[in-house]
Formats: structure tokens, sequence, C-alpha cells
């Protein structure tokens, strides 16, 4: 068992005369993510050969689209978490639902936040909302990466018991011990997983996408994204205890649909339709042509 590390969710605080103003780890993880990949956006769009022909949009609009894309995480991250995983808390404590520094952000309610921005974006901009997907695409992982980090600072969506040597103390309610096991309980640092998966690895594939001219095909990188994500998430709620309000003494692992035996988790049920739409969406771009790569 390892121990939690001594790390607070708040970097430091400001009092400010009774008033006190803290910066965590949670919003320095989104503030990392956007601020990065919209570096790395800004690069794609001056690189017109990684495209084939030319990029989807200039690189100056790029500032423009980080505004509708913040605005689509944070509004649609909290709707998702209030809407799919604790909507009778909210509904009693309406007062919580502003409080986002406080944790609480579902990445399927996010997801869908940037994707009416983008497309509302793309229409006021007249442009191919596909190829915008696909360098958005690209840098996701970056901002799954460090938000996952941050979950595993604020010691919550924490994972199922286990005996492994890498199991985690985490402080708190989940250290309740486990049954049939005397003492504290070690659980599997589950955000670690995601961290790795979405984050490293999905990027890691994305990447070689690009270098290999998967731009030049569109929607083959979006497609890879989505169906990647959602095979990630899937295999990571096996070890993740996310849904909390579904688990009853009939129901201990928080299924949504089915039974212990076969059964869906809330994480499962929603990433499901990202993998089918994104195999579609690979199958589709590879039956195109490619862009020509200019010469």
């Amino acid at each position: 068992m390892i121990p939690f590390p001594n790390i607070s969710p708040e970097i430091f605080t400001i009092d400010l005369g009774g008033l006190s103003l803290s910066l965590r780890w949670y919003a320095l993880a989104y503030l990392a993510g956007l601020l990065i990949g919209w570096r790395i956006m800004i690069a794609m769009m001056r690189r017109d050969r990684i495209w084939g022909d030319r990029a989807p949009m200039a690189a100056d609009a790029v500032d423009d689209l980080l505004t509708w894309v913040i605005l689509g995480v944070i509004l649609g991250g909290r709707l998702g978490f209030v809407l799919f995983y604790e909507p009778a808390y909210y509904l009693a404590n309406p007062g919580q639902i502003l409080k986002v520094w406080q944790g609480g952000m579902s990445f399927h309610g996010g997801f869908a936040g940037v994707i009416v921005a983008t497309w509302l974006f793309c229409r006021a901009r007249a442009i191919p909302a596909l190829r915008l997907a696909d360098a958005m695409a690209v840098v996701a992982p970056i901002g799954l990466f460090f938000g996952r980090v941050a979950n595993f600072i604020n010691a919550e969506l924490w994972g199922r018991p286990t005996d492994l040597p890498w199991g985690v103390i985490f402080p708190g309610e989940a250290a309740q011990a486990c049954p049939g096991v005397e003492g504290l309980c070690a659980r599997h640092p589950s955000q670690l997983y995601e961290a790795g998966l979405e984050g490293m690895l999905l990027g890691l594939i994305l990447l070689m996408l690009v270098r290999a001219g998967g731009l030049r095909r569109p929607g083959l990188a979006f497609g890879v994204f989505l169906a990647g994500y959602g095979l990630a998430r899937m295999f990571v709620e096996l070890f993740r205890v996310a849904d909390m309000q579904f688990i009853t003494p009939d129901n201990p692992l928080g299924h949504v649909v089915g039974g212990p035996v076969i059964g869906l988790t809330m994480g499962q049920v929603l990433s499901l339709p990202m993998v089918l739409a994104g195999l579609v969406l690979v199958a589709r771009a590879w039956r195109r042509n490619a862009v020509p790569a200019r010469a």
C-alpha cells in the first residue's frame, strides 16, 4: 500500500481581510490544458503542409476560439456533472452548482459543451467544422492529462479496493476498511490510470497520426480521439468508483444498466456512443481520398 502524498489541493491562499482567495491545482490544470492547447493549435494553423492544402482557419482566429471553448468546457462540464451524477444533491442545494472551484466536472458534459461551442463558432466564421474538430482532438489529451492528475491531488474519483502493491490509501471516506480486510483500505489510483491512457497514450497516438499525414483525411483524428477516449474510459471504469449515488447493497459497483455480472456504469454508458461515433468517423475518413499535398 502507498500512503497518499502530502499534497494540498490548494497551491496557496491569500487572506483579504476576511475573504480568502485560493488557487487550486484543479483550476490550474484547466488553465494549463487550455493554454498549452491554444499554443499548439496556433502552431498547427500556421503549417498548411500538415493539412495537405491549407489549414482550416487563420492562426489569429484561435484566440477567439479559445474563449468559446472555455465557456463550453465550464458550462458543459458543470451542468453535465450536475445532471449525470448528482442531480438530487444539487436540486436540494442549488447554491452549490456555481462552486466549480470545489471540483465536480463531467468530461462528457464538457465535451458536449465544446462540441456545441465549436459548431456555433464554425457557423459564425464559415470554418469547416470537421477539420477544426481534428485539430482540437489532437490537443485535447493535454487537458485530460492535467485534469486527471488534478483529480488525484483532490483525492476524488478514487478507485475500487485493491491489494495490489500500488494501491493508494486515499484520505477521508475512501480509507474506510474494505469488506473482510482489517485496517485502512487501499484503492486503485484510477485517476492516474486515466491520465496515462486518456492523456499520455491517446496523445501519443494522435501525434503519430499527425506525423503520418492523418490530418489530410478530414474526421480521422477526431474519430480516433472519440473511439480512443471512449475505450480508455470504459476500461478504467472497471477500477473506478465514480457513480456513488447509484451504489446500494444490491448494486455495490454502481451499475446503471445491467447487473453485477454484466453491467455498465454511467461513465461507460456515456462513453459507448463516443466509441461507435468514432469508429464511424474513422471508417468514413479512411474511405475518402486524402487531401493532396500542396506541391
